[in-house]
């Protein structure tokens, strides 16, 4: 479904209020759907599959800003190494140290963020805090990523009081790394709860069925 101007429109002039980045979901998307929104003036866009963002991105304009969203397995980080704007989901620190080689390869610094595990489900993934400070004490011998801040996903649950503990508690997290790691992204938050996410410190959304309608696989 192409996205409605208008609506994009509206989305914009909200979060552009809060000083808040937008990251189109255009997982599962034709290239056309994509180009329509490019054409509204949107440069960041997100893909969780592998396969599909390495047959999107070399058809579609070059000034786009990749962002790699999904659960990236280390045997395909070489995929995206040369392009990738934003890796939001580093969950471990065999996953970072991948990323951070396969970037010495390509000759870049790649900026990423770190999942921190704040949901009820197990399905989820990240690092939990004991985990996430292990993982920022050791990355200063990692010289080819940036880790720019962190990321979470909350519980999928009609209980707004758990999501916004859970995103409460990632903004505890960040707030106590954010001086001495000079983070400067918060990304969290989707179509169904970035308005609490913003509240919460949020400076990053996810966004896909708002702007694209249901997903097509």
């Amino acid at each position: 479904m192409v996205a409605d101007r208008n609506v994009y429109d509206k989305l914009i002039s909200e979060l552009e209020k809060e000083a808040v980045t937008l990251v189109a979901v255009s997982k599962t998307k034709p290239i056309e759907d994509i180009a329509s929104l490019y054409a509204y003036g949107q440069r960041d866009f997100g893909e969780n599959y592998v396969q599909e963002l390495t047959e999107k991105q070399p058809v579609l304009p070059g000034n786009i800003q990749w962002h790699f969203i999904g659960h990236l397995q280390s045997n395909k980080v070489k995929y995206i190494a040369p392009f990738v704007h934003l890796i939001h989901g580093i969950d471990s620190w065999k996953l970072l140290k991948e990323v951070n080689k396969q970037a010495a390869r390509n000759n870049r610094v790649i900026p990423v963020l770190l999942q921190v595990h704040i949901a009820t489900e197990e399905t989820k993934f990240g690092f939990d805090e004991a985990e996430l400070e292990e993982a920022l004490s050791q990355s200063v011998s990692l010289e080819h990523i940036a880790i720019k801040g962190l990321m979470g996903m909350a519980s999928f649950t009609d209980d707004l009081h758990q999501v916004e503990k859970e995103f409460g508690y990632l903004k505890s997290l960040y707030d106590d790394y954010v001086l001495s790691h000079a983070f400067s992204i918060l990304s969290m938050g989707m179509s169904g709860d970035y308005k609490i996410a913003i509240t919460h410190g949020s400076n990053m959304v996810r966004i896909g069925s708002l702007l694209f309608g249901s997903r097509n696989a």
